[in-house]
């Protein structure tokens, strides 16, 4: 895809051209995550879709934060389960950085990706064999971002920081993601000190481009956050309960999952509610990444990072929160304006925004219908 010109889902004349033509809509929100390793990112998903259920936010675009086809399968899977795409519009595409797979994912969670029904059928359909069947996640992240209104995007981390720092190299990014994005926030770290990260030590380099270069305001949500209001199994197993066959509480019984910690919860839930109440921010300082994978917070005027603080007062109702929205069904479909086809070439989060060169068309084929698993 050329990086220059006016992109997919991208209309010509900035802003107001998009604001004469249709209304402002929920706040955006591009989210990478570990999902075949952590199970809060997987609940984070859920998350995101009990905002855009209450029509709070939107998700623009799902990505995995490291090379592994078993968590793009479960992205994939998830993508479909909660629908961002009208019908007929095509299908989410899943981006997933190059680069060799390093290992980690659950073996339970691949075993569960290849389930089958009595009658043989796949549980959870996916269209996910190969690399070429997701995206390259930063270049994804840019063109959906492109198709966002100024100011009304936000991104979210919950893994390692390799896609992210390579789309601040793409051409022209930074000044896309300063004019686009208000807010990136990142469930990596402890603060203000604290113990080593898998997802920082997955890629220190990256981790200090991104804090150091990124053009926005950074809110980090350390571990510290995440242990301080854990998820409850029995919440989860009660709160999904209404579909016997929810990726979600599939995915989380398959990683391990008991009492999971919600740091990439509370990543989600800042982004779209930074005023909520329940988590409080840090003085602005600067976060610098030591070569063991510690993240250290350093007060200072002039900082653009923060990092959240659990009110110990406001835990019960932030699980509370948690809970409505992680066990909230799918939302509605979009409803599709315009032509088909233009909507299937525009459609953020559509393998048109940032397919890797050889994949398929969106629509292009038998595998583009929907997924087996039902809510």
């Amino acid at each position: 895809m050329p990086a220059g010109g006016i992109q997919p889902g991208e209309k010509a004349g900035g802003d107001k051209a998009l604001d004469a033509a249709e209304p402002r809509p929920p706040l955006g929100v591009a989210f990478d995550g570990d999902l075949g390793v952590r199970p809060d990112a997987v609940l984070a998903v859920a998350l995101l879709n009990g905002f855009a259920a209450r029509g709070d936010a939107r998700r623009i675009s799902l990505s995995v934060s490291r090379p592994s086809l078993t968590a793009a399968r479960l992205a994939d899977v998830l993508a479909e389960f909660y629908p961002t795409l009208p019908l007929g519009a095509g299908y989410s595409t899943v981006g997933m950085p190059d680069g060799t797979p390093p290992g980690g994912d659950a073996p339970a969670l691949a075993r569960l990706l290849s389930a089958q029904g009595a009658d043989g059928a796949p549980l959870y359909e996916t269209r996910v064999s190969r690399l070429l069947d997701t995206a390259d996640n930063a270049t994804l992240i840019r063109n959906t971002l492109l198709a966002q209104h100024d100011g009304n995007a936000v991104v979210v981390l919950a893994g390692a920081a390799t896609g992210l720092a390579r789309l601040l190299a793409l051409y022209g990014a930074r000044a896309q993601i300063a004019a686009k994005v208000k807010l990136l926030v990142v469930a990596v770290g402890s603060y203000p000190a604290g113990k080593v990260d898998p997802a920082v030590t997955a890629d220190v380099a990256a981790a200090r481009r991104l804090l150091s270069e990124w053009p926005t305001p950074v809110v980090a949500v350390g571990s510290e956050v995440g242990e301080a209001v854990r998820y409850p199994a029995a919440k989860l197993e009660e709160g999904l309960a209404w579909s016997s066959t929810h990726p979600v509480l599939a995915a989380c019984r398959a990683l391990g999952a008991r009492d999971v910690s919600t740091a990439a919860l509370a990543a989600i839930y800042h982004a779209i509610q930074p005023d909520a109440g329940e988590l409080g921010l840090s003085e602005a300082g600067t976060i610098s990444v030591l070569d063991d994978g510690r993240t250290r917070f350093a007060v200072g005027a002039g900082g653009r990072h923060r990092y959240l603080v659990v009110d110990p007062a406001r835990r019960g109702a932030l699980l509370a929160a948690y809970t409505a929205l992680v066990s909230a069904p799918p939302a509605p479909r979009p409803v599709k304006r315009g032509p088909p086809m233009a909507n299937a070439e525009a459609a953020p989060g559509n393998a048109a925004a940032g397919a890797r060169p050889g994949s398929p068309p969106a629509g292009a084929s038998p595998a583009a219908a929907p997924p087996a698993v039902k809510p």
